[in-house]
């Protein structure tokens, strides 16, 4: 043993509260040094047969789908794209979507994640600011990309139709009704059908298979970050692939057996990597929802029988406002999970007694993330998942708070900055060094961590409390307020559905509360309805806390993914 190898022994690994919620034998996590086709090929070789995709009952086994993704990466080489390139896919959650990203990165190249429902300039903007060369998009998406497409280094884009993997009768009855309205392109130079796509790969005889390790880059997903304004964060193999090793440690339970229900959007990065490459990575099944209808959630369940439930709180919400559900039987369902945005204590309990009403054996879980960290890097574990909290670090990430203006570690219960380290902190944002540095800061021993933008609390058993987005927080004559807080108030009101809180400018406050609210079906707002919130506001909050307005409202916007959109409420 030479003197470096005796220093290294001596280096006690660091200590911290949640350790104990930890398996002993999985405190420590190995990054796989492969790309994220190779890290799910190897995970699945040996059961080829198992069903890795059903979208509509059209079900895919895992021999076929590497197949398709082995047809689709020649094609890709076919049409000139190498190893390095970025290609972007615009696409809702069909099997072509899947293909697509894997066999992107079989070959070597970097997948941009576009939201479908983009605008023309949105997409525009995603296509040049990371130097897409070609373009995989739903073809409902051909009205804005024809216009803007020009613009861009991008020389050819495939047009999928949400029916091309469709069972017959099925793909017929949607021509019917939906795609003979969209307008299609003719082959050409520069557009070219999935199918006729697809086919090139068959005269492609060289090898496509480009070993990539864990460190280069793999995935480029969209954010406001911590600032608001849209950035492209760059992820690795690495960032994306030990998030699947992180999160077998908390739902050991889980295996090939499994069938997640993938209702997420995929360009987002719950959606990609928590309900497609997380079960993908242990042998599951995954159902493909390109377009979700709460009002047939109940017939998901009962169609597929997931025994994973990904979602964000508006989908628990129509879960439980679903009067099919009555009789749906979840007792086979493992774990329900709540992500994307905080599931409220008083909704917590309320999704908690729906799901023990139909059978599930266990409460609701919620974990926390941002796409900076490749999604989720705290989740509440089995033993640390206590009511309101998002639970313990990952195993293998590390979490501080710190006070906002000394930049201090707080100590426990203190609330202040939510910062997270670990092996899924994102690469940064693509040409973008000043804002990848103000949000990425090494400390003295080299470790990176990641600026949340959040407030939170750690308790003493280690279990993070999320408090606030900081930039949500109003000054109110000096006061801090969190809407977040006005909220939860609010929501427990027995007439009140939903709300949210937005700061207002104000001539000597500076600013103050405005609450918009959602009144349950049974109730109308009334005078004698507002004049009773009025009053229980008064009531339960600090006087400078109390809403200057109240609006009430049939809906409150909402974001791409289903979070009630504050930023639209501010501008207005």
């Amino acid at each position: 043993m030479n003197i470096i190898e005796k220093i290294k022994n001596k280096i006690k690994p660091e200590k911290h509260l949640w350790d104990k919620f930890y398996p002993k034998d999985k405190r420590n996590i190995e990054v796989p040094n492969v790309s994220l086709y190779e890290f799910i090929y190897e995970r699945n070789y040996n059961h080829l047969e198992n069903i890795a995709i059903n979208y509509f009952n059209h079900k895919m086994t895992y021999r076929e789908l590497f197949a398709q993704i082995d047809l689709c990466a020649k094609a890709m080489r076919s049409q000139g794209i190498r190893e390095g390139d970025v290609v972007s896919v615009c696409m809702a959650n069909t099997p072509e979507a899947v293909i697509s990203f894997y066999a992107i990165s079989k070959i070597g190249a970097i997948a941009n994640m576009i939201h479908p429902l983009s605008a023309e300039e949105e997409i525009k903007y995603s296509l040049q600011s990371t130097n897409s060369v070609m373009l995989v998009a739903i073809n409902l998406t051909y009205k804005n990309i024809k216009n803007i497409i020009e613009d861009t280094k991008v020389y050819k884009t495939v047009i999928v139709s949400a029916r091309d993997s469709m069972p017959k009768l099925m793909g017929i009855g949607y021509y019917l009704l939906e795609d003979r309205k969209v307008e299609m392109p003719k082959n050409s130079e520069k557009f070219i059908r999935w199918n006729t796509f697809l086919n090139k790969g068959y005269n492609y005889n060289s090898q496509v298979l480009v070993k990539t390790t864990k460190d280069q880059p793999a995935v480029i997903l969209h954010s406001g970050g911590t600032t608001g304004t849209p950035k492209n964060i760059l992820l690795s193999n690495g960032n994306i692939n030990v998030v699947v090793g992180q999160a077998q440690v908390s739902l050991p339970d889980l295996d090939d057996t499994d069938v997640m229900l993938s209702i997420l959007p995929l360009f987002h990065c719950f959606g990609l990597v928590e309900t497609l490459h997380f079960p993908l990575g242990t042998g599951g099944c995954v159902v493909l929802v390109p377009k979700f209808d709460a009002a047939r959630f109940d017939k998901l369940i009962t169609k597929y029988k997931p025994t994973v439930i990904p979602g964000v709180p508006t989908l628990f919400e129509a879960m439980i406002k679903n009067k099919h559900m009555e009789d749906v039987d979840l007792s086979n369902v493992k774990y329900v999970v709540s992500g994307g945005d905080t599931l409220p204590e008083e909704k917590n309990l309320e999704v908690n007694k729906f799901l023990k009403q139909h059978n599930y054996k266990d409460n609701i879980v919620q974990g926390y993330g941002m796409t900076e960290t490749s999604g989720g890097c705290v989740f509440a574990t089995k033993g640390a998942d206590q009511l309101g909290s998002s639970g313990i670090p990952l195993v293998g990430n590390d979490l501080k708070i710190i006070d906002i203006d000394t930049r201090e570690e707080l100590p426990p219960n203190k609330a202040g900055e939510i910062l997270i380290s670990g092996p899924s902190v994102m690469l940064g944002y693509l040409d973008n060094e000043q804002e990848t540095n103000e949000v990425l800061e090494k400390d003295k021993k080299g470790k990176i961590w990641v600026h949340t933008g959040d407030m939170g609390y750690i308790n003493e058993d280690g279990l993070l409390f999320f408090v606030q987005r900081i930039k949500r927080l109003i000054i109110v004559s000096g006061y801090n307020v969190f809407p977040s807080h006005i909220e939860e108030i609010l929501n427990k009101h027995e007439a009140v559905l939903n709300s949210c809180v937005v700061g207002i400018p104000h001539p000597y406050k500076m600013q103050v509360p405005k609450a918009y609210i959602v009144l349950k079906e049974s109730y109308k707002a009334n005078h004698k309805i507002k004049k009773e919130i009025q009053e229980y506001c008064e009531k339960n909050l600090a006087k400078y806390m109390i809403p200057k307005e109240f609006v009430y409202r049939e809906s409150l916007p909402k974001t791409m993914i289903g979070k009630v959109d504050y930023r639209k409420l501010e501008e207005e």
